[in-house]
C-alpha cells in the first residue's frame, strides 16, 4: 500500500530534525468517530465518495551515524493492530513528538503543535527545565529511560472561563467562573502579574474565596486593587488531559496612587524663575496617557522606572498669580483621575522661611506651608519640613520607607488576602525581613517591619501553618535587633502614631512562637534580647515544668505537675515553649487595669510569654509559677491584657497574685492562666522600714492595754455611772467601741503569723474581721453622735431605752457587717480582696471606697453634730433645758466626741494621703503613730476624763494608790476640769435668776 510518494512525503517530514539521534512518530490508534479536529486530512476524489480513517501507528526511526537513508522501503505495512481493517491508502503521516537523548541517557520529549502529554504524565515526570510544574501547558517533559508514552491529541477544551463582573471602579469585586461541560478534578487558580510575569497561587483569604457547584466552580476577590491585576488561570484535569484557561483583568488605580510631589508649593519668583512637579503612577496593564494643564510655557516629559512611570512638568517661568496645576490621566472606558496640585505666589509683605540645607535642600517657603521634598534613592515617600507662622523652621519629618521593607509588607499582606502559599511565602519573607532589619533607620521603616510580622503571624493563625526551626530563627534574630536600644527614639516616634503598635507586636510575636512545629522540638534560641527555650512532656517526664532564664531580674518559671497531668494522657506528646523578651516592655503604653489605678509604675525589662501545646491543640489555662529575684518596693504580678483600652492593650493583675517566697530576695508571681507576663514595681513606694514596724507593732500593743483597762473600769463602775439614758447610751456606744477596736487591732497585730496569699483562709479571715471591727467601731461612734443629735433637737420625744439600743446595734454592726460582706464577695473572685503580701484588705481601690470613704462620711456627719450641740448647750430655749444630771451627761458626750472624731478623722484622713502620696516618710510616721494608739485616746477622752467614772472609782478604792493614781489623772486634765466647772457655776447662776 506504500508508494514512492509516502517515501518521499515522509523524508520530507523528517528533514528538520536532521540532528536528532532517534524520532518517534506517533499517533492514535482508532477509527474517526467524525468529530471535529481528529481527522489528520480528508480527500475526497472527484465524483466519488472516499471514507477517511484516522490510523495510529508507532514507527521507531533508527539513524546509524546520523545519516539519513536515501529512500524509505517501497513496502510499508501497517501494524498488525490495524491488519483486520479493510484495504486503505496512506494519505498523510504526522509527528506528534520529538525526543533528544541527552549522554546520561536522559530523553527531553516535546510535543508538537496541537498535541498533550495525557495529565498523568504531566503529573508524574518533571518538566525538560527540571522541576515538576502544575501550570505550564505539559508540552516538555523530562524521562529516564524509553519514553513510557506519546503525545496525544486532545479533544474540545471542556470547560470556558468567563469575567462576570464590571470592573470599573477601584475596590470593586471580581467575579470569575468556570462553566463545566465534563467531570473537572484537581481545579487550581493563579494570577500572572504584568509586572513580574510570575504566576501566584490563589488560596482562600481575606479577600479571596472559592466555590464549587454541579457544572461550575467559581472564584470570587472582594475590594480590588491594582495588586490584582494581571492574567487569571484556571487549571484543572478532564478526560485524561490538564487544561488551562485565563482570563485577563484590569484592575483601574485609586485616586491616592496617584503621587504628586509636591501636593502644593509656595514659591518666591525673586528666589527662584520655575519649578518642577511630578505625578507619578504604579506601573499596570491597563494603558494611562497624563496630561498637564495649564501647559503653555511648560514642557512635559516622561520618566520610566522599574516600578512606576513619572509625567514631570517643568515650568520655566512663574505665573503672574496663585495658580492651581491639575495632572490628569485617561484610560479607555474609565473615568479620568484628577490629582491637582496648588501654587502660591510668595509676595513681598509675605513671612517667609530662608533656604536650608538641613538633610536635603529647602527653598524659600512660605510661613504655615508645609515644604517637601523627594526621598534618597531605594527610599519611597517624602520629606516634610513645617515653616513656622513666625517663619523659623520646624523638625524635618521623614516619613522616608525602604523599598525593599515596603515590598516585604505588601507581600505580606497580599499573602493574607490570599495570594501565595503560605508554608512557602511565611519562611521566604521571615528570611528576607531578618536581612532588612539592619537598614531600619525611621519610624516609618520601623512601622512596616513591626507590621510585616503583624500580617504575618495573622496569615498562620487563618491558615495553621507550622513554622520550621530554620524560620523561627528568622523571626527571633529580627526581633532581638528591633528591640535593641538604639531603635528606642524610632519606637516612641513610631507609637505616637500608631499607640498598640508594641501591643500588636507582642502578640504576633507570640502567635508565631506558639506555631513552632511539633516536630522541631526540643528547640532553644539565646540572644541579648530573646531567649526561649522548648521541650517535650512526655507521660515518662519526671513531675512538672521548670526552666530558669539568666535575664535580669533572674527570672525562673514551672508549672506544677497537676496542671499537665491532665494533657500527659495515653502517651500524648506535650510542648512547653517559654519565650522572654527584654525590652519590650518598656516600649508597651502604660496602660493599667481598674485596681491598678493609674499609678506610675517601672516594669523590670522583660515580658515572659508561655505556650502549652499537646496534639496540636494550644491551651491557655495552667498554673504558672514565676520567681523573680532582687525585686523591691510594693509588686504587681501582671499580665498583659490585649483587649484593653479599646485594643491598644493594658497591664491587669487578674487571675495573678504575689506569693510570699521563702527568701526574702525572691519574688513569687502565680497565675491561672498563659500569656505575656511581666511584674510592676511601684515608683512611689516607701520601702519596707523596720522603724515604721515597730512603732505599729509597739503602738497596736499599748492600744489593746489601753483597751483592756476600759473594760475592767467599766466592769468597776458601770453600775454606779449609768443613771440616766443618755449616761446609758454614751457608755453603751463607748463599751462597744471598745470591744470592736480591740478585737480589729488584736487582728491587726496576729496577721503577719498567718501565711498570705488567697489560699490561706485564716489570712482571708484576718482581712475580713479587720475591716469589719474598725469599720463597727466608726458605726459605734456615729450612733452615740446621734444620739446626743437626738436629745438635743426632740427633747421631749423620748424613746425608749430597748428601741434606740437595738437601733444603734443595727447601726454599729449590721451596717459594717454589710459593707465587709459586700467587699469581699464583689473583690475576693477577682483576687484584689488582699493586699499584696499581707493579711489586711487592699491598699489601692478596694481600702479606699469601702472603709476610707464611708469612715470619713462618718467623721464628716460627727462633726456636724458637734456643731449643733455645742450650739443648743451654749443657747437652750427655756422650755427645752434639760435637767442638771441629764445635761452633765450631755456635756460628757460632747467632750468625748469633740476630742475623739478630730483625732480619728484625722488619722484616717492621713491613711488616705499615705495611698496617693508615697513619697515623704513624715505622713507614715503620723499615721502610723495616731492609728496605733486609738485605744489610748478612748481611754484617756473617752473614759478617764469622765467626773463620775473617776468619782466611782475613788469610792471603789479607798486608799492612798487611789489618790495618788488620781492625782496624776487630774493633772493630766486639769484644764478640762477647770474649763467644766466654770460652765456649771455659770449654769447655777443663770437658773437662779429665773424666777419660779
Amino acid at each position: 500500500m506504500a508508494s514512492r510518494a509516502l517515501s518521499q512525503l515522509l523524508l520530507a517530514m523528517m528533514l528538520p530534525l536532521l540532528e536528532l539521534e532517534s524520532t518517534f512518530v506517533q499517533s492514535e490508534s482508532k477509527l474517526s468517530g467524525g468529530k471535529p479536529g481528529q481527522e489528520l486530512n480528508q480527500n475526497k476524489g472527484v465524483g466519488a465518495s472516499v471514507e477517511s480513517a484516522l490510523i495510529s501507528s508507532y514507527v521507531r526511526l533508527k539513524l546509524p551515524n546520523r545519516t539519513w537513508p536515501q529512500e524509505l522501503p517501497e513496502n510499508f505495512t501497517l501494524p498488525a493492530a490495524s491488519t483486520s481493517l479493510p484495504p486503505r491508502m496512506l494519505t498523510s503521516l504526522s509527528l506528534t513528538t520529538e525526543c533528544l537523548v541527552t549522554h546520561n541517557g536522559t530523553r527531553f520529549c516535546t510535543c508538537h503543535s496541537g498535541y498533550l502529554w495525557n495529565a498523568t504524565l504531566c503529573s508524574l515526570y518533571p518538566t525538560c527545565h527540571g522541576h515538576r510544574s502544575e501550570i505550564d501547558s505539559c508540552m516538555c517533559r523530562s524521562f529516564h529511560g524509553p519514553a513510557p508514552g506519546y503525545c496525544q491529541f486532545p479533544p474540545p477544551v471542556p470547560a470556558n472561563l468567563i469575567l462576570d463582573s464590571q470592573l470599573r471602579m477601584p475596590r470593586d469585586t471580581l467575579h470569575l467562573i468556570l462553566l463545566k461541560k465534563e467531570e473537572a478534578t484537581n481545579l487550581r487558580w493563579y494570577l500572572k502579574h504584568p509586572e513580574s510575569h510570575r504566576l501566584v497561587f490563589l488560596r482562600p483569604g481575606t479577600n479571596v474565596s472559592q466555590m464549587s457547584g454541579q457544572g461550575q466552580a467559581g472564584l470570587s476577590i472582594t475590594s480590588l486593587s491594582r495588586h490584582w491585576t494581571g492574567s487569571y488561570m484556571s487549571i484543572f484535569e478532564a478526560q485524561g488531559f490538564r487544561w488551562k484557561l485565563k482570563q485577563v483583568v484590569q484592575v483601574p488605580l485609586e485616586e491616592k496612587e496617584v503621587i504628586r510631589l509636591p501636593d502644593k508649593l509656595s514659591i518666591s519668583c525673586a528666589a527662584s524663575t520655575g519649578f518642577q512637579l511630578s505625578c507619578c503612577i504604579p506601573l499596570t496593564n491597563l494603558a494611562y496617557t497624563a496630561t498637564w494643564s495649564p501647559g503653555e510655557g511648560s514642557q512635559a516629559s516622561l520618566h520610566n522606572f522599574s516600578d512606576s512611570q513619572c509625567l514631570v512638568l517643568t515650568v520655566k517661568h512663574c505665573p503672574a498669580a496663585d495658580t492651581t496645576y491639575t495632572c490628569t490621566l485617561h484610560s479607555q472606558n474609565l473615568a479620568p483621575l484628577m490629582a491637582p496640585v496648588s501654587i502660591t505666589i510668595i509676595q513681598d509683605t509675605d513671612t517667609t522661611c530662608p533656604k536650608d540645607f538641613s538633610v536635603v535642600a529647602w527653598n524659600v517657603t512660605k510661613a504655615g506651608f508645609v515644604a517637601q521634598a523627594p526621598c534618597p534613592v531605594n527610599k519611597r515617600g517624602v520629606v516634610k519640613r513645617l515653616c513656622g507662622p513666625d517663619g523659623i523652621w520646624g523638625p524635618v519629618q521623614n516619613s522616608c520607607t525602604e523599598a525593599e521593607i515596603l515590598a516585604m509588607c505588601l507581600k505580606a499582606k497580599l499573602l493574607l488576602e490570599g495570594q501565595g502559599k503560605p508554608n512557602e511565602e511565611v519562611q521566604r519573607i521571615l528570611s528576607q525581613l531578618r536581612g532588612q532589619v539592619g537598614v531600619v533607620s525611621t519610624p516609618s521603616d520601623l512601622q512596616e517591619m513591626l507590621h510585616t510580622v503583624i500580617l504575618l503571624a495573622n496569615v498562620v493563625a487563618e491558615t495553621r501553618t507550622e513554622l520550621t526551626d530554620s524560620a523561627l530563627k528568622d523571626l527571633l534574630t529580627t526581633t532581638d535587633k528591633i528591640l535593641e536600644v538604639n531603635l528606642s527614639s524610632l519606637w516612641t516616634l513610631a507609637q505616637t502614631q500608631e499607640p498598640s503598635l508594641a501591643s500588636d507586636f507582642l502578640k504576633a510575636v507570640e502567635t508565631l512562637v506558639h506555631s513552632l512545629s511539633p516536630q522541631q522540638h526540643p528547640f532553644s534560641f539565646n540572644s541579648s534580647n530573646v531567649l526561649l527555650q522548648s521541650q517535650l512532656l512526655r507521660h515518662t517526664s519526671p513531675p512538672g515544668y521548670q526552666m530558669s532564664f539568666s535575664a535580669w531580674p533572674l527570672l525562673q518559671a514551672r508549672i506544677p505537675w497537676y496542671s499537665l497531668a491532665p494533657l500527659v494522657h495515653n502517651g500524648t506528646n506535650v510542648s512547653i515553649t517559654s519565650l522572654v523578651l527584654q525590652k519590650l516592655d518598656h516600649c508597651l503604653p502604660s496602660s493599667y487595669a481598674q485596681g491598678l489605678w493609674n499609678n506610675p509604675y517601672i516594669t523590670p525589662g522583660l515580658v515572659l510569654v508561655v505556650s502549652i501545646t499537646a496534639d496540636g491543640q494550644a491551651f491557655t489555662q495552667a498554673e504558672l509559677i514565676m520567681d523573680f529575684e532582687e525585686m523591691n518596693g510594693t509588686l504587681y504580678c501582671v499580665f498583659w491584657d490585649y483587649s484593653l483600652f479599646q485594643g491598644q492593650g493594658g497591664w491587669s493583675d487578674k487571675g495573678c497574685q504575689v506569693h510570699a517566697a521563702n527568701t526574702s530576695t525572691i519574688t513569687q508571681c502565680v497565675c491561672q492562666h498563659l500569656t505575656a507576663f511581666s511584674i510592676l514595681m511601684s515608683q512611689h513606694t516607701v520601702p519596707e522600714n523596720p522603724i515604721l514596724n515597730l512603732l505599729s507593732q509597739v503602738g497596736v500593743g499599748v492600744s489593746i492595754l489601753a483597751l483592756l483597762v476600759c473594760l475592767v473600769i467599766y466592769k468597776l463602775v458601770w453600775g454606779v455611772v449609768v443613771r440616766n439614758k443618755v449616761s446609758f447610751f454614751r457608755h453603751a456606744a463607748l463599751y462597744n467601741m471598745v470591744i470592736c477596736l480591740l478585737a480589729a487591732d488584736t487582728c491587726f497585730l496576729g496577721a503577719p503569723f498567718f501565711p498570705s496569699g488567697y489560699h490561706s483562709l485564716f489570712c482571708l479571715a484576718t482581712a475580713f474581721l479587720c475591716h469589719f471591727f474598725y469599720l463597727a467601731t466608726f458605726f459605734w461612734m456615729l450612733a452615740q453622735a446621734l444620739v446626743l443629735a437626738h436629745q438635743l433637737l426632740f427633747v421631749f420625744h423620748q424613746l425608749s431605752k430597748y428601741l434606740v439600743l437595738s437601733l444603734m446595734v443595727i447601726l454599729g454592726y449590721l451596717c459594717p457587717l454589710g459593707f465587709a460582706g459586700v467587699t469581699l464577695g464583689l473583690y475576693l473572685p477577682q483576687r484584689k480582696y488582699l493586699w499584696e503580701g499581707k493579711c489586711f484588705l487592699n491598699g489601692d481601690g478596694v481600702m479606699l471606697h469601702t472603709f476610707s470613704e464611708p469612715v470619713l462620711v462618718i467623721v464628716c456627719v460627727n462633726g456636724l453634730v458637734l456643731v449643733i450641740a455645742v450650739l443648743k448647750l451654749l443657747r437652750p430655749s427655756l422650755s427645752e433645758g434639760p435637767p442638771v444630771e441629764k445635761r452633765q451627761a450631755l456635756v460628757g458626750v460632747l467632750k468625748a466626741l469633740l476630742i475623739l472624731t478630730p483625732i480619728f478623722g484625722l488619722t484616717w484622713g492621713l491613711g488616705v494621703a499615705v495611698i496617693f502620696d508615697q513619697d515623704s516618710m513624715v505622713p507614715h510616721y503620723i499615721f502610723t503613730i495616731l492609728n496605733s494608739l486609738q485605744g489610748v485616746f478612748i481611754l484617756v477622752f473617752g473614759c478617764l476624763t469622765d467626773k463620775k467614772v473617776l468619782e466611782a472609782l475613788r469610792k471603789r478604792f479607798r486608799f492612798q494608790g487611789t489618790q495618788s493614781f488620781n492625782s496624776a489623772i487630774s493633772l493630766a486634765t486639769n484644764e478640762a476640769y477647770a474649763s467644766e466647772h466654770s460652765k456649771e457655776r455659770s449654769e447655777h447662776a443663770r437658773k437662779t435668776d429665773i424666777p419660779g
